[in-house]
């Protein structure tokens, strides 16, 4: 029973649309509610004034600071490779798929651009894979984790307040 439970799950999460793909600017922008991070590679024939930046290196803080304060400030932070309407491995596609279910804020970090931010996550949650999803400022796990959290209804008790917030801006 369980078996086929988790399979039935899995397929419904698997048939899910995909997000519809979007053009990639440079630093932090938001799309339906969500707020995404990524940098366009410098071209050697784009004017100095138009070159894109990178907002970390020139914000002044710490990668460990920029991790804290993603964590306090986003009720769901997610640290992936790839962003969530192109992620770039099945462990993260997988993660934005369940927590697309529960129509919550999502924030994340492309965790592919950065070595140093890559390296900054992993001690700031002592934890060594990707995707990592932080919930309320606390740091729940992996896809895998997600995904049993989702299975035995755990997800939706941790995320309901969260869901019925979004309603209400909505």
């Amino acid at each position: 029973m369980a078996r086929s439970l988790s399979s039935i799950l899995l397929k419904g999460v698997a048939g899910l649309p995909a997000a519809r793909l979007t053009t990639l600017a440079s630093g932090s922008f938001y799309q339906h509610g969500m707020r995404f991070s990524t940098t366009v590679p410098n071209n050697p024939d784009t004017h100095e004034d138009f070159k894109p930046t990178n907002k970390l290196e020139s914000s002044g803080l710490s990668l460990k600071d920029i991790v804290e304060q993603d964590v306090k400030d986003n009720p769901v932070m997610l640290y992936m490779k790839g962003v969530p309407d192109l992620p770039r491995c099945g462990f993260s596609s997988l993660a934005v798929r369940v927590l697309k279910e529960y129509n919550v804020p999502l924030s994340a970090r492309n965790i592919l651009e950065d070595p140093e931010l890559k390296n900054a996550v992993k001690a700031f949650s002592n934890w060594p894979t990707f995707p990592q999803i932080f919930i309320k400022g606390e740091f729940v796990g992996g896809s895998d984790i997600i995904l049993n959290m989702h299975q035995t209804g755990e997800l939706r008790e941790k995320l309901k307040d969260l869901a019925a917030n979004q309603e209400k801006t909505e």
